[in-house]
């Protein structure tokens, strides 16, 4: 079974995929360490603090690892960059704005990526990205 779990940051993906792992039985595949260990970061961004990623490289090395592997769990917001052939299911963490924003306030994220993730969840793009693939 391959599995990836995708939605807006602080959604819930990290969370849900792990308990699915254990209890499925499942490789839990974390595409942040991919992103370390294939060196898949061009660059940062300043502006949001965060890794600029190549988002057909990091396709590629995720469909290397499904080829490969037989049950996992993939837990990315960048998961709807996977071609759904690869996969098979795709679950879409949702979350309600006033839970996001109090959670990406405990993370401490700036008052311009709280409103930028904030907006991510409410025009559903993961679940668009998702759609797509």
């Amino acid at each position: 079974m391959k599995i990836c779990i995708t939605g807006s940051i602080g959604s819930g993906k990290t969370t849900l995929a792990k308990n699915l792992a254990q209890q499925l039985h499942l490789v839990y595949i974390d595409v942040h360490k991919i992103i370390i260990e294939y060196h898949l970061a061009e660059g940062y961004d300043p502006k949001r603090k965060c890794k600029i990623v190549d988002v057909k490289k990091l396709a590629r090395v995720l469909i290397g690892i499904l080829k490969k592997e037989n049950n996992v769990i993939i837990d990315s917001h960048l998961g709807h960059c996977i071609p759904s052939k690869y996969v098979n299911y795709c679950i879409v963490t949702r979350c309600s704005l006033p839970e996001l924003r109090k959670r990406l306030l405990r993370r401490r994220y700036s008052k311009a990526k709280i409103q930028e993730n904030l907006q991510v969840e409410i025009f559903g793009i993961c679940l668009e990205e998702a759609r797509k693939r």
